[in-house]
């Protein structure tokens, strides 16, 4: 890693006035520290917002879930009120990385750094969420912008992200044997008025299945979206996986994740 500053503020105003020039936010550490010891990211400073209390904390209402940026994996996976307002997510989270990860990695730091094998953004995308910054507040939908890009300003700042409650969901990811990231993760939610299919692993960033969710919003049943061909010119393709494979798995997990929902 090259040199670099160091800093820890207490207060959020404090750590907001310590993010100048090429500076960046240190939440969890898992995927930024990584990525820095590759030298495939640099920064002059790093500004850990670990003690920052106001970023923590998990709150349920009758229609959404709200959790801290800097609730980690291991509490949003251990949380009584998560696995009974949004038991998918509890479950999302219990299957990221190893327990060194879970209890060190962060809802927030995953989300801005936009891993394009996370899991957490296909939940974002499916449950209709929303990002909360020091600024405004991003839907899912126009938060993910490209390979480990979002729409995130230098020096905004993610302090919450709220789900909304779904009748059913489910997520179900093909994971890489190594680094249990998803090699292909399918998150799909069910409301009144709608089906959302969030997907992690195909493409540079999350994305919402379109084509799936139609015919799941007219038919909640794993039968009317069995065979579907989805679109694979833009998919990532790898030593792991082809881009064919990744969009006919998309299809796959998908109809096995209603399946869990209609069980459920």
């Amino acid at each position: 890693m090259y040199a670099l500053k160091y800093q820890q503020p207490v207060t959020l105003p404090d750590a907001l006035k310590s993010v100048e020039g090429d500076a960046k936010f240190l939440a969890g550490g898992q995927s930024l520290i990584q990525a820095m010891k590759l030298r495939m990211t640099s920064s002059s400073t790093l500004v850990d917002i670990s003690k920052l209390s106001e970023l923590k904390g998990i709150s349920v209402s009758d229609n959404a879930v709200t959790v801290g940026a800097m609730t980690r994996h291991a509490e949003v996976a251990l949380s009584v009120q998560i696995q009974q307002a949004i038991p998918a997510l509890a479950k999302l989270a219990h299957g990221i990385g190893d327990p060194m990860v879970r209890n060190m990695g962060t809802l927030g730091g995953s989300l801005a750094y936009a891993d394009p094998a996370a899991c957490y953004p296909s939940a974002l995308l499916a449950l209709a969420g929303t990002v909360q910054t020091n600024e405004r507040t991003i839907s899912a939908d126009n938060f993910f912008v490209n390979l480990y890009e979002t729409c995130l300003k230098p020096g905004e700042l993610i302090q919450s992200v709220s789900f909304q409650r779904p009748l059913q969901a489910a997520y179900i990811k093909f994971k890489h044997p190594a680094s249990r990231l998803a090699m292909v993760g399918v998150f799909v939610a069910r409301y009144k008025a709608e089906v959302r299919v969030g997907v992690t692993g195909c493409k540079t960033y999350a994305f919402r299945a379109t084509q799936l969710e139609k015919l799941l919003s007219q038919k909640f049943s794993p039968d009317v979206i069995e065979g579907v061909e989805l679109p694979w010119s833009d998919m990532l393709s790898d030593i792991h996986a082809g881009a064919q494979y990744r969009a006919a798995l998309i299809t796959i997990l998908a109809a096995r994740a209603v399946e869990q929902c209609l069980a459920s």
